[in-house]
Protein backbone atom coordinates (compact mmCIF):
# COMPACT_ATOMS: atom_id res chain seq x y z
CA UNK A 1 0.00 0.00 0.00
CA UNK A 2 1.17 3.43 -1.21
CA UNK A 3 1.50 5.72 1.92
CA UNK A 4 -1.04 8.14 0.55
CA UNK A 5 -4.45 6.92 -1.23
CA UNK A 6 -7.20 8.99 -2.78
CA UNK A 7 -10.52 7.60 -1.41
CA UNK A 8 -14.19 8.81 -2.72
CA UNK A 9 -17.03 8.26 -0.38
CA UNK A 10 -20.46 8.40 -1.62
CA UNK A 11 -23.22 8.80 0.74
CA UNK A 12 -27.35 9.45 -0.50
CA UNK A 13 -29.04 10.13 2.70
CA UNK A 14 -28.56 11.68 6.43
CA UNK A 15 -27.16 8.07 8.20
CA UNK A 16 -25.05 7.62 5.52
CA UNK A 17 -23.88 11.26 6.22
CA UNK A 18 -22.98 10.26 9.81
CA UNK A 19 -21.25 7.31 9.15
CA UNK A 20 -19.35 8.85 6.34
CA UNK A 21 -17.82 11.54 8.86
CA UNK A 22 -16.69 9.42 11.57
CA UNK A 23 -15.14 7.32 9.21
CA UNK A 24 -13.62 10.56 7.63
CA UNK A 25 -11.81 10.61 11.12
CA UNK A 26 -10.93 7.33 11.34
CA UNK A 27 -9.05 7.20 7.94
CA UNK A 28 -7.40 10.28 8.56
CA UNK A 29 -6.60 8.82 12.30
CA UNK A 30 -4.88 5.31 10.34
CA UNK A 31 -3.36 7.15 7.09
CA UNK A 32 0.43 7.57 7.28
CA UNK A 33 -0.68 10.69 4.93
CA UNK A 34 -4.01 11.97 4.90
CA UNK A 35 -5.80 10.83 2.05
CA UNK A 36 -6.99 13.04 -0.39
CA UNK A 37 -11.20 12.69 -0.36
CA UNK A 38 -14.30 13.67 -2.67
CA UNK A 39 -17.64 12.48 -3.72
CA UNK A 40 -20.82 13.56 -2.01
CA UNK A 41 -21.58 13.53 1.82
CA UNK A 42 -23.92 15.95 3.90
CA UNK A 43 -23.67 18.48 6.31
CA UNK A 44 -21.72 15.98 9.28
CA UNK A 45 -18.91 15.15 6.74
CA UNK A 46 -18.67 18.82 5.37
CA UNK A 47 -17.71 19.57 9.07
CA UNK A 48 -14.58 17.44 8.71
CA UNK A 49 -13.61 19.13 5.56
CA UNK A 50 -15.10 17.30 3.28
CA UNK A 51 -16.46 19.07 0.22
CA UNK A 52 -19.62 17.36 -1.61
CA UNK A 53 -20.11 17.69 -5.35
CA UNK A 54 -23.78 18.92 -4.66
CA UNK A 55 -26.12 18.51 -1.51
CA UNK A 56 -27.23 15.35 -0.06
CA UNK A 57 -30.78 16.69 0.09
CA UNK A 58 -31.16 16.40 -3.68
CA UNK A 59 -30.44 12.82 -3.59
CA UNK A 60 -32.00 11.73 0.13
CA UNK A 61 -35.06 10.36 -0.85
CA UNK A 62 -37.31 7.35 -0.02
CA UNK A 63 -40.17 6.01 -1.24
CA UNK A 64 -41.48 5.02 -4.19
CA UNK A 65 -43.97 8.45 -5.21
CA UNK A 66 -41.12 10.88 -3.90
CA UNK A 67 -38.57 9.14 -6.00
CA UNK A 68 -40.51 9.15 -9.39
CA UNK A 69 -41.65 13.20 -8.33
CA UNK A 70 -37.66 13.60 -8.45
CA UNK A 71 -36.21 10.96 -11.15
CA UNK A 72 -35.09 13.39 -13.26
CA UNK A 73 -32.92 15.08 -10.80
CA UNK A 74 -31.90 11.82 -9.32
CA UNK A 75 -30.91 9.94 -12.86
CA UNK A 76 -29.13 13.55 -13.37
CA UNK A 77 -26.88 13.42 -9.97
CA UNK A 78 -26.19 9.85 -10.71
CA UNK A 79 -24.59 10.14 -13.83
CA UNK A 80 -22.48 13.60 -12.52
CA UNK A 81 -21.22 11.23 -9.54
CA UNK A 82 -20.32 8.05 -11.89
CA UNK A 83 -18.86 10.92 -13.72
CA UNK A 84 -16.78 12.92 -11.09
CA UNK A 85 -15.40 8.93 -9.74
CA UNK A 86 -14.12 8.43 -13.10
CA UNK A 87 -12.49 11.98 -13.83
CA UNK A 88 -10.69 11.43 -10.12
CA UNK A 89 -9.46 7.53 -10.61
CA UNK A 90 -9.35 7.24 -6.94
CA UNK A 91 -8.04 4.08 -5.29
CA UNK A 92 -11.01 3.28 -3.65
CA UNK A 93 -14.80 3.83 -3.72
CA UNK A 94 -17.23 3.61 -0.95
CA UNK A 95 -20.42 4.11 -0.98
CA UNK A 96 -22.18 4.62 2.08
CA UNK A 97 -26.06 3.04 2.77
CA UNK A 98 -29.02 4.61 0.06
CA UNK A 99 -28.64 1.54 -2.25
CA UNK A 100 -31.07 2.88 -4.95
CA UNK A 101 -28.33 5.77 -4.86
CA UNK A 102 -25.31 3.94 -4.14
CA UNK A 103 -25.64 0.95 -6.48
CA UNK A 104 -26.81 3.03 -9.16
CA UNK A 105 -23.31 5.53 -9.22
CA UNK A 106 -21.18 1.97 -8.31
CA UNK A 107 -22.32 -0.07 -11.48
CA UNK A 108 -21.83 2.93 -13.55
CA UNK A 109 -18.19 3.01 -12.41
CA UNK A 110 -17.81 -0.48 -12.45
CA UNK A 111 -18.47 -0.48 -16.16
CA UNK A 112 -16.26 2.07 -16.85
CA UNK A 113 -13.14 1.55 -13.91
CA UNK A 114 -13.41 -2.14 -13.64
CA UNK A 115 -10.85 -2.37 -11.62
CA UNK A 116 -11.36 -0.09 -8.74
CA UNK A 117 -12.18 -1.66 -5.81
CA UNK A 118 -16.13 -0.69 -4.18
CA UNK A 119 -16.95 -0.84 -1.13
CA UNK A 120 -20.47 -1.04 0.22
CA UNK A 121 -20.79 0.25 4.05
CA UNK A 122 -24.44 -1.07 5.15
CA UNK A 123 -25.55 -4.04 3.82
CA UNK A 124 -28.80 -3.67 2.07
CA UNK A 125 -31.37 -6.18 4.46
CA UNK A 126 -31.12 -8.90 1.79
CA UNK A 127 -31.51 -10.99 4.86
CA UNK A 128 -35.14 -9.78 5.71
CA UNK A 129 -36.32 -9.41 2.05
CA UNK A 130 -35.07 -9.33 -1.79
CA UNK A 131 -32.75 -12.09 -1.09
CA UNK A 132 -31.83 -12.57 -5.06
CA UNK A 133 -29.92 -8.53 -4.20
CA UNK A 134 -27.05 -10.47 -2.40
CA UNK A 135 -25.67 -12.22 -5.45
CA UNK A 136 -26.88 -9.07 -7.77
CA UNK A 137 -24.34 -7.21 -6.08
CA UNK A 138 -21.44 -9.64 -6.71
CA UNK A 139 -20.52 -7.78 -9.69
CA UNK A 140 -19.89 -4.55 -8.82
CA UNK A 141 -19.02 -4.81 -5.15
CA UNK A 142 -15.89 -6.59 -3.96
CA UNK A 143 -16.23 -5.70 -0.29
CA UNK A 144 -19.43 -5.45 2.49
CA UNK A 145 -18.95 -3.57 5.30
CA UNK A 146 -21.89 -4.72 7.48
CA UNK A 147 -23.26 -3.40 10.75
CA UNK A 148 -24.99 -6.15 12.37
CA UNK A 149 -23.44 -9.69 12.83
CA UNK A 150 -25.51 -12.42 11.46
CA UNK A 151 -24.84 -10.43 7.74
CA UNK A 152 -21.63 -11.89 6.99
CA UNK A 153 -23.42 -15.61 7.23
CA UNK A 154 -26.55 -14.41 4.79
CA UNK A 155 -24.16 -13.15 2.36
CA UNK A 156 -22.23 -16.70 2.01
CA UNK A 157 -25.35 -18.03 2.10
CA UNK A 158 -27.02 -15.65 -0.39
CA UNK A 159 -23.66 -15.87 -2.73
CA UNK A 160 -23.29 -12.08 -2.26
CA UNK A 161 -19.55 -10.83 -2.53
CA UNK A 162 -17.21 -10.89 0.43
CA UNK A 163 -18.68 -9.53 3.27
CA UNK A 164 -17.58 -8.12 7.28
CA UNK A 165 -19.11 -7.37 10.25
CA UNK A 166 -17.13 -4.32 11.33
CA UNK A 167 -19.96 -3.01 13.73
CA UNK A 168 -22.88 -1.05 14.66
CA UNK A 169 -22.22 2.92 14.95
CA UNK A 170 -24.13 2.49 18.11
CA UNK A 171 -21.72 0.52 19.91
CA UNK A 172 -19.64 3.58 20.35
CA UNK A 173 -22.36 5.35 22.30
CA UNK A 174 -23.00 2.78 25.03
CA UNK A 175 -22.05 5.77 27.44
CA UNK A 176 -24.71 7.77 26.31
CA UNK A 177 -27.33 4.78 26.50
CA UNK A 178 -26.67 3.33 29.24
CA UNK A 179 -27.12 5.07 33.14
CA UNK A 180 -24.35 6.09 35.46
CA UNK A 181 -24.73 4.25 38.78
CA UNK A 182 -26.05 7.84 40.44
CA UNK A 183 -28.49 7.71 37.73
CA UNK A 184 -29.37 4.04 38.53
CA UNK A 185 -29.73 5.06 42.14
CA UNK A 186 -32.09 8.15 41.00
CA UNK A 187 -34.19 6.02 39.11
CA UNK A 188 -34.84 3.05 41.82
CA UNK A 189 -36.06 5.72 44.19
CA UNK A 190 -38.85 7.09 41.71
CA UNK A 191 -41.89 5.68 40.05
CA UNK A 192 -40.88 3.77 36.78
CA UNK A 193 -40.50 5.50 33.50
CA UNK A 194 -42.16 3.21 30.34
CA UNK A 195 -40.65 5.04 26.95
CA UNK A 196 -42.93 5.25 24.51
CA UNK A 197 -42.17 5.00 20.87
CA UNK A 198 -44.14 5.07 18.12
CA UNK A 199 -41.88 5.10 15.00
CA UNK A 200 -39.96 7.71 13.04
CA UNK A 201 -42.60 7.75 9.81
CA UNK A 202 -46.03 9.50 9.62
CA UNK A 203 -47.51 6.04 8.45
CA UNK A 204 -46.35 4.51 11.79
CA UNK A 205 -47.18 6.81 13.85
CA UNK A 206 -50.72 7.57 12.79
CA UNK A 207 -51.47 3.97 13.08
CA UNK A 208 -49.70 3.09 16.75
CA UNK A 209 -50.70 6.11 18.67
CA UNK A 210 -54.76 5.07 19.10
CA UNK A 211 -53.54 1.75 20.12
CA UNK A 212 -50.27 2.71 21.89
CA UNK A 213 -52.80 5.29 24.11
CA UNK A 214 -55.34 2.35 25.11
CA UNK A 215 -52.63 -0.05 25.94
CA UNK A 216 -51.39 2.58 28.25
CA UNK A 217 -54.56 3.11 30.05
CA UNK A 218 -54.94 -0.69 30.34
CA UNK A 219 -51.17 -0.98 31.65
CA UNK A 220 -52.47 1.90 34.59
CA UNK A 221 -55.42 -0.85 35.73
CA UNK A 222 -52.58 -3.61 35.79
CA UNK A 223 -49.88 -2.23 37.35
CA UNK A 224 -50.53 1.14 39.01
CA UNK A 225 -48.91 4.53 38.39
CA UNK A 226 -46.10 5.13 36.36
CA UNK A 227 -44.71 7.91 34.27
CA UNK A 228 -44.66 7.79 30.25
CA UNK A 229 -42.00 9.53 28.19
CA UNK A 230 -42.16 9.94 24.95
CA UNK A 231 -39.28 11.17 22.57
CA UNK A 232 -40.88 12.78 19.31
CA UNK A 233 -39.09 12.68 16.08
CA UNK A 234 -38.65 16.41 15.03
CA UNK A 235 -40.28 16.33 11.55
CA UNK A 236 -43.08 14.83 13.24
CA UNK A 237 -43.33 16.57 16.41
CA UNK A 238 -46.97 18.68 15.98
CA UNK A 239 -48.19 14.90 14.67
CA UNK A 240 -47.33 13.32 17.94
CA UNK A 241 -48.80 16.18 20.02
CA UNK A 242 -51.75 16.68 18.25
CA UNK A 243 -52.46 12.36 18.21
CA UNK A 244 -51.15 12.61 22.15
CA UNK A 245 -54.18 14.49 23.11
CA UNK A 246 -56.64 11.73 22.89
CA UNK A 247 -55.16 9.52 25.16
CA UNK A 248 -56.41 9.02 28.69
CA UNK A 249 -52.70 8.81 30.44
CA UNK A 250 -50.44 12.00 29.02
CA UNK A 251 -46.68 11.48 28.32
CA UNK A 252 -44.53 13.84 28.61
CA UNK A 253 -42.94 14.34 24.73
CA UNK A 254 -39.21 15.16 24.96
CA UNK A 255 -37.34 16.61 21.57
CA UNK A 256 -34.11 15.81 20.50
CA UNK A 257 -31.30 12.86 20.58
CA UNK A 258 -29.77 13.57 24.07
CA UNK A 259 -33.55 13.50 25.21
CA UNK A 260 -34.20 10.31 24.10
CA UNK A 261 -30.87 8.81 25.50
CA UNK A 262 -31.82 10.39 28.71
CA UNK A 263 -35.11 8.73 28.57
CA UNK A 264 -33.83 5.17 27.75
CA UNK A 265 -31.32 5.56 30.84
CA UNK A 266 -34.43 6.22 32.89
CA UNK A 267 -36.64 3.66 31.33
CA UNK A 268 -37.74 0.47 33.30
CA UNK A 269 -39.37 -0.99 30.46
CA UNK A 270 -40.41 0.23 26.83
CA UNK A 271 -43.03 0.38 24.18
CA UNK A 272 -41.76 0.78 20.82
CA UNK A 273 -42.54 0.33 17.08
CA UNK A 274 -39.94 -1.73 14.97
CA UNK A 275 -36.82 -0.11 13.70
CA UNK A 276 -33.10 0.83 14.84
CA UNK A 277 -34.87 2.18 18.46
CA UNK A 278 -35.17 -1.69 19.35
CA UNK A 279 -31.29 -1.88 18.91
CA UNK A 280 -30.82 1.10 20.82
CA UNK A 281 -33.29 0.20 23.43
CA UNK A 282 -31.37 -3.13 23.09
CA UNK A 283 -28.14 -2.03 24.17
CA UNK A 284 -29.19 0.41 26.64
CA UNK A 285 -30.25 -2.79 28.28
CA UNK A 286 -34.39 -1.93 28.71
CA UNK A 287 -37.14 -4.76 28.39
CA UNK A 288 -39.39 -3.60 25.80
CA UNK A 289 -42.62 -5.31 23.89
CA UNK A 290 -42.26 -4.30 20.13
CA UNK A 291 -45.51 -3.42 18.25
CA UNK A 292 -46.03 -2.84 14.28
CA UNK A 293 -49.04 -2.36 12.01
CA UNK A 294 -48.75 -1.62 8.38
CA UNK A 295 -51.95 -1.41 5.48
CA UNK A 296 -53.73 -4.13 4.32
CA UNK A 297 -51.67 -3.90 0.80
CA UNK A 298 -48.44 -3.73 2.77
CA UNK A 299 -49.09 -6.61 5.06
CA UNK A 300 -49.89 -8.94 1.76
CA UNK A 301 -46.54 -7.87 0.10
CA UNK A 302 -44.79 -8.39 3.33
CA UNK A 303 -46.20 -11.84 3.84
CA UNK A 304 -44.64 -12.62 0.60
CA UNK A 305 -41.10 -11.13 0.36
CA UNK A 306 -39.92 -10.98 4.03
CA UNK A 307 -37.91 -14.13 4.89
CA UNK A 308 -37.34 -13.50 8.81
CA UNK A 309 -39.27 -14.98 11.56
CA UNK A 310 -39.16 -11.76 13.48
CA UNK A 311 -38.66 -7.90 12.61
CA UNK A 312 -36.85 -7.14 16.07
CA UNK A 313 -33.60 -6.75 15.51
CA UNK A 314 -32.46 -7.56 18.68
CA UNK A 315 -33.57 -10.78 18.43
CA UNK A 316 -32.14 -11.56 14.94
CA UNK A 317 -29.06 -10.90 16.75
CA UNK A 318 -29.94 -13.27 19.36
CA UNK A 319 -31.36 -15.93 17.49
CA UNK A 320 -34.33 -16.09 19.19
CA UNK A 321 -37.42 -14.20 20.01
CA UNK A 322 -36.44 -13.25 23.28
CA UNK A 323 -38.69 -9.73 22.71
CA UNK A 324 -41.92 -10.16 22.48
CA UNK A 325 -43.74 -8.31 18.70
CA UNK A 326 -47.17 -8.04 18.07
CA UNK A 327 -47.79 -7.75 14.37
CA UNK A 328 -51.17 -6.24 12.54
CA UNK A 329 -54.08 -8.17 14.22
CA UNK A 330 -52.18 -9.06 17.32
CA UNK A 331 -50.96 -5.37 17.78
CA UNK A 332 -53.86 -4.83 20.49
CA UNK A 333 -53.90 -2.20 23.35
CA UNK A 334 -55.07 -5.40 25.60
CA UNK A 335 -52.35 -7.65 24.26
CA UNK A 336 -49.33 -5.22 24.45
CA UNK A 337 -50.64 -4.46 27.99
CA UNK A 338 -51.05 -7.97 29.48
CA UNK A 339 -47.29 -8.41 28.04
CA UNK A 340 -45.78 -4.67 29.46
CA UNK A 341 -47.28 -5.20 33.03
CA UNK A 342 -44.67 -8.25 33.83
CA UNK A 343 -42.09 -6.07 32.22
CA UNK A 344 -42.75 -3.27 34.61
CA UNK A 345 -43.73 -4.90 37.68
CA UNK A 346 -40.93 -7.63 37.68
CA UNK A 347 -40.60 -11.31 37.74
CA UNK A 348 -39.43 -14.45 35.42
CA UNK A 349 -40.51 -12.36 32.60
CA UNK A 350 -38.48 -9.29 33.01
CA UNK A 351 -35.50 -11.49 34.63
CA UNK A 352 -35.39 -13.29 31.37
CA UNK A 353 -35.50 -10.38 28.72
CA UNK A 354 -32.95 -8.70 30.73
CA UNK A 355 -30.47 -11.53 30.80
CA UNK A 356 -31.16 -11.86 26.43
CA UNK A 357 -30.35 -8.31 26.49
CA UNK A 358 -27.04 -8.93 28.59
CA UNK A 359 -25.86 -10.71 25.56
CA UNK A 360 -26.58 -8.34 23.09
CA UNK A 361 -23.08 -7.03 23.87
CA UNK A 362 -20.72 -9.99 23.08
CA UNK A 363 -22.88 -10.39 20.02
CA UNK A 364 -22.02 -7.09 18.98
CA UNK A 365 -18.87 -5.92 20.20
CA UNK A 366 -15.75 -6.27 18.08
CA UNK A 367 -12.39 -7.62 19.00
CA UNK A 368 -10.47 -5.71 21.42
CA UNK A 369 -13.42 -3.38 21.63
CA UNK A 370 -12.25 -1.90 18.17
CA UNK A 371 -14.44 1.02 17.02
CA UNK A 372 -16.83 0.25 14.33
CA UNK A 373 -15.45 3.84 12.23
CA UNK A 374 -12.10 2.28 12.68
CA UNK A 375 -12.76 -1.40 11.58
CA UNK A 376 -14.13 0.23 8.12
CA UNK A 377 -11.10 2.38 7.62
CA UNK A 378 -8.65 -0.17 7.96
CA UNK A 379 -10.37 -2.80 5.16
CA UNK A 380 -11.17 0.69 2.71
CA UNK A 381 -7.33 1.77 3.25
CA UNK A 382 -6.21 -2.28 2.41
CA UNK A 383 -8.14 -1.94 -0.53
CA UNK A 384 -5.74 -1.14 -3.64
CA UNK A 385 -6.75 -0.36 -7.27
CA UNK A 386 -4.86 -3.13 -9.67
CA UNK A 387 -1.89 -1.45 -11.33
Amino acid sequence: MSQHQKIWLVAGEDSGDQLGAKLIRALRALSPQPPTLGGVGGEAMAAEGFSSLFPIDDVAVMGYLPVLARARTLLRRIRETADDVVAAGPDVLVIIDSPGFTHAVATRVRKRLPDLPIVDYVSPSVWAWRPWRAKGMVPFIDHVLALLPFEPEAHRRLGGPPCTYVGHPLIERLAELRPSPEEQAVREGRPPVLAVLPGSRRSEIERLMPVFGRALSELTKRVGPFEIELPAVSRHRALIERLAVAWERHPRIVHGEAAKYATFRRARAALAASGTVTLELALSGVPMVVAYKVSRVEEVIARRLIQVPTIVLPNLILSENAMPEFVQADCTPERLADTLAPLMAGGPARRAQLDALARIDGRMRLANDEEPSRAAARIVLSARRAA
